[in-house]
């Protein structure tokens, strides 16, 4: 595996989905509490060496009329979602020079700011976490990768509703957009 070296005024942390409403799920094969508490120790390291963060959160209008709603064999849908299932945990302790995306659908690319304020910072490389890994992270990923980002996905800063679709999406869709490592070898990187 090829050691990881990250140039800080070149890369952005985006952290996909760490809001209460998705954060209160059940996840595995790492329990939210974990995803956060790696996320926190990202944060605190790229605010050290003056890292972009990128808080991405998904939400929709009252009237959800900007949700999607494609017919499917599997509702990805939230049946009910709480008053505050849009606001992030409050261990990310959002800054005012933190960057917060809004999206509607699965990527934080599509129908965003994200790949603009990326661009206009000269960022070429983007450090990857949230809930849920085969969703959230996995959409945002290809939609990076068809950009041209480098990626570096944290595999355990990631977590979603199954072991199984966590290590597949790991083992067999990460690698070919980007590098996987874990949180303490990021950590050592930057």
């Amino acid at each position: 595996m090829e050691n990881l070296t990250l140039n800080p005024g070149k890369t952005a942390l985006i952290l996909i989905d760490l809001q209460r409403g998705i954060v209160s799920r059940d996840v595995a094969p790492h329990s939210s509490d974990k995803v956060v508490e790696n996320a926190r120790k990202l944060i605190e390291k790229c605010r050290e060496k003056g890292i972009m963060i990128v808080l991405v959160r998904v939400s929709f209008s009252n009237d959800a009329k900007d949700r999607l709603s494609p017919k499917t064999d599997i509702s990805s849908q939230v049946r009910t979602m709480s008053a505050d299932f849009d606001v992030l945990v409050p261990q990310l302790e959002p800054d005012k020079a933190d960057l917060i995306i809004t999206k509607h659908q699965w990527g934080a690319f599509y129908g965003t700011e994200l790949d603009l304020q990326l661009r206009r910072r000269n960022i070429d490389t983007i450090i990857l976490g949230g809930i849920s890994t085969n969703i959230g992270v996995e959409s945002t990923a290809r939609d990076a990768y068809e950009r041209g980002y480098n990626q570096v996905f944290v595999e355990d800063a990631t977590s979603c509703l199954t072991a199984e679709a966590h290590e597949f999406t790991v083992s067999n869709i990460f690698p070919r957009m980007g590098r996987v490592r874990v949180t303490d070898d990021v950590l050592n990187s930057i």
